[in-house]
Parts: C-alpha cells; sequence; structure tokens
C-alpha cells in the first residue's frame, strides 16, 4: 500500500500499457468530441496537424488515467487516494494514432501535509504520456489528496 508518507518528492513511478486501436478512437470521438479530424479520415488527411486519423486528446488523457487508476489499484493503494484537486498544465504534446501504445511516468514534484486536515497530504505529480517510440504524447501536473499513514 502506498501512503502519503511513501510518496517523496523525486519519486517517480513507470506504469501503464494501452494499446490504441481505431475503434475505441472513433467511438470515444462519436460520443465526446466529434470534430472531423478525430472521424473521417478524409478530413484528418487534409489536416496539417495530424494528416491522418487521431485520437482525440480527451481520450488521451482518458487513457492516462486509466493507466492511474490501475496503478494504484495494483499497488492496493486506491482506498488511499481520496480524489483529484485539479489539472494544471495539460498539454497534448504529439498527435496520438490508432496503433500507438502508451504508457505513463509520473513523478512527485511537491508534497506536503493538509495544514486543514491532518489525516491527508496534497501530492502534486507531472504526469507524461509516452507512445512506444518513447515520443511525449501528453503532459500534465495534478494535485492529488492522499491519506497518510495511520499513527
Amino acid at each position: 500500500m502506498i501512503w502519503f508518507e511513501d510518496l517523496p518528492v523525486g519519486r517517480r513511478d513507470r506504469f501503464g500499457s494501452i494499446a490504441v486501436t481505431r475503434e475505441d478512437m472513433l467511438d470515444f470521438a462519436r460520443k465526446f468530441d466529434p470534430q472531423p479530424f478525430h472521424l473521417d479520415d478524409d478530413a484528418a488527411a487534409a489536416n496539417p496537424l495530424f494528416g491522418r486519423l487521431s485520437a482525440s486528446g480527451w481520450h488521451t488523457a482518458a487513457m492516462g488515467m486509466r493507466m492511474t487508476a490501475d496503478f494504484w489499484a495494483a499497488a492496493d493503494s486506491q482506498n488511499v487516494i481520496l480524489g483529484g484537486a485539479g489539472v494544471d498544465e495539460l498539454r497534448w504534446l504529439t498527435p496520438v494514432y490508432a496503433g500507438d501504445r502508451l504508457r505513463a511516468e509520473a513523478e512527485v514534484v511537491d508534497a506536503r501535509p493538509s495544514a486543514s486536515k491532518p489525516d491527508r497530504g496534497i501530492v502534486r505529480f507531472r504526469t507524461i504520456l509516452y507512445n512506444q517510440e518513447d515520443v511525449p504524447v501528453m503532459s500534465h501536473l495534478s494535485n492529488v489528496l492522499i491519506r497518510r499513514r495511520p499513527a
């Protein structure tokens, strides 16, 4: 189990592996981000940023969240995470395409006990998603409320 005290500044965890499929990309885009370059091959080919059908950035973020949730579940720490307190500096760095395989790295960039609630702390993570060629495709900073180890 991972508690607040186990997350010093500088800790880095590497985790996850998600295969990006055309079917998943289209399904997500139809439901949540119905822009032509996410739904139509010709429109995507004509777009100078993508050149071909690309995953929605929000789909990429959702895949990152899935890998993160699976990491905490594997560490038997899903009940230690109390919730998110926000995401900053979300950046989509490189398009994600069908056939890509994504993985994540999360580094603790700040950790402090809560001033008002002694049973928890606030941890700031810099998370970067990489494709199979180790090219960063997305990054963000997140603030997470995490339980402190019981006395």
